[in-house]
């Protein structure tokens, strides 16, 4: 192993001291400022005059876990209609567009109800009813401007204009210089207040082509779909965020209108502001526009529990593309008091090239291209997975990459890890904070992030607190909790010989 030059380490200490007495709590809690206003959605702003420039976050507590049972999708299908506009925005005649996007929802309304006949469907009725359907849509288009929500955005310097849904939540984020402040509150808040449906169909396409090219055509997504699917049989957990495409072929706008109306409330939602930006300037600025979104209560967070596994679970996919192990373990989800642990061996056996994995699998045994573990698999927000994996090289196959990891991960249960491992640990843990604090857009997520998970955007640097108090004991005792052979999901692709006249055709077992 290579290793620091005295001087060079010194050198690497004494920065990353000076950085930390910079980034702390401290510091931070002199520059941000939290408010709750009275419809329920929480702002925090935090100053950085650095630049004039400010970037902002809104997080949104609702992700695909939410999504209603046959309705998979929906929360992703909501984040790319919040970029179609508003009944200002995107529309050359609200008035009539609002009455042809009615007439698509009753026309597709009847097309599903005979699409979906189980005995005595009509076929020709069934084309008639898709045409008028498709009539319909032509129809409501003509009103629409393309993207101008967008446009204006990009016209007023807009910045890293995107959005992103997972399993836990959805969010939307941006840049803007420090002068355009009131216009993006007049813009964010009304695509929470009048968002249109708008083009929806379209944009429904665009996700089931998003869905084959991610899933269906790629054969780690759909390892990862069996084996997400086959690790979580009760949990929310158990759909993706993408969908099922049958879902995907089904539901409506007026579907995405529901979900929106339930999960985009005040109570719901974190609004965060990071840049040249005073909060005694920019608070009433906000208020002024976000605090008139209608208030509701936050919606009921209760989910189905995942029971015990009591069975290792098994997903073999064959297919003509490059091998894949991997292996999950249920754990606790972010709440649990060993949730800094689990960060902590994810460190231990993954973080460069001195992990324990790395060093195992791809330097010393040289039987794999790359290996890690790590924790929150599919999400965190709920009871998830511990994963390791291996991309095996050439001449090597993905069952000789469980004894390795297997060995690894039974080092951990008996034995201590160094005093030297233990002290990188925590020293890179310092480190990350400070890199995720580094530019505006990566603060103003955490800060979301942490307030909308434990009410206290402090947590950010608590976390790092929790894991300085880890110790070699703590180590063994989760693995030996965590990484039992009952509590195992295995999912694995086996390299195959392309099938004649498809060679991404693969099947699962």
């Amino acid at each position: 192993m290579k290793r620091r030059s005295p001087i060079t380490l010194v050198i690497f200490v004494l920065s990353l001291a000076m950085l930390s007495a910079a980034q702390d709590l401290a510091s931070f809690e002199k520059r941000v400022t939290v408010k709750k206003l009275d419809n329920g959605l929480t702002v925090i702003i935090c100053e950085r005059p650095e630049a004039p420039v400010f970037s902002f976050y809104t997080h949104v507590d609702a992700g695909s876990a939410q999504d209603p049972l046959g309705k998979t999708g929906l929360a992703h299908m909501f984040e790319h209609m919040a970029f179609k506009g508003t009944d200002t925005i995107g529309t050359k005649d609200y008035p009539a567009e609002k009455a042809a996007l009615a007439k698509v929802e009753t026309a597709y309304a009847a097309y599903i109800a005979e699409r979906d006949r189980r005995m005595g469907r009509d076929e020709q009725k069934l084309k008639q009813l898709e045409t008028a359907w498709q009539e319909a849509v032509k129809a409501a288009n003509q009103y629409v401007i393309p993207n101008q929500f967008s446009e204006i955005l990009e016209r007023n310097g807009g910045k890293g204009i995107n959005a992103s849904t997972d399993l836990d939540e959805t969010n939307y984020f941006y840049s803007l210089p420090e002068n355009r402040l009131e216009l993006w509150a007049y813009l964010e808040s009304e695509r929470f207040m009048h968002p249109v449906m708008r083009e929806f169909y379209k944009e429904r396409n665009v996700v089931i082509e998003e869905r084959r090219l991610r899933t269906d055509s790629n054969p780690i997504g759909r390892l990862l779909e069996q084996f997400i699917t086959a690790a979580f049989q009760a949990s929310a957990y158990h759909r993706p965020t993408i969908g099922w495409m049958s879902d995907l072929n089904t539901f409506s706008a007026t579907d995405a209108q529901l979900f929106f109306d339930r999960y985009y409330i005040p109570s719901n939602m974190v609004v965060t502001l990071v840049g040249d930006v005073k909060p005694s300037q920019a608070m009433p600025i906000v208020e002024k526009y976000f605090g008139r979104i209608p208030s509701g209560p936050k919606p009921d967070e209760r989910v189905t529990t995942e029971p015990p596994q009591n069975s290792e679970r098994r997903v073999v996919l064959q297919d003509p593309s490059q091998p894949l192990y991997l292996e999950g373990y249920h754990r606790p989800d972010y709440r649990d008091p060993d949730d800094a642990v689990y960060d902590a061996i994810t460190d231990l056996m993954s973080e460069g090239r001195t992990s324990r994995l790395y060093r195992t699998l791809v330097r010393d045994q040289k039987i794999a291209s790359a290996s890690a573990g790590f924790t929150g698999l599919p999400g965190n927000k709920y009871p998830h997975l511990f994963a390791f994996y291996a991309f095996p090289l050439p001449g090597h196959k993905p069952d000789e990459m469980a004894p390795a990891i297997h060995a690894e991960i039974e080092k951990l249960k008996k034995e201590d890890i160094s005093d030297e491992e233990l002290r990188m640990i925590k020293t890179r843990a310092k480190a990350n904070l400070i890199r995720s604090l580094d530019s505006n857009s990566g603060l103003a997520t955490e800060l979301a992030i942490n307030q909308a998970r434990y009410d206290d955007w402090r947590e950010l640097f608590r976390e790092v607190d929790r894991i300085d108090k880890i110790t070699k004991a703590d180590i063994r005792r989760v693995a030996n909790k965590t990484f039992t052979d009952n509590n195992r999901t295995v999912g694995i692709i086996e390299t195959t010989a392309p099938a004649s006249g498809d060679p991404s055709q693969g099947g699962a077992q």
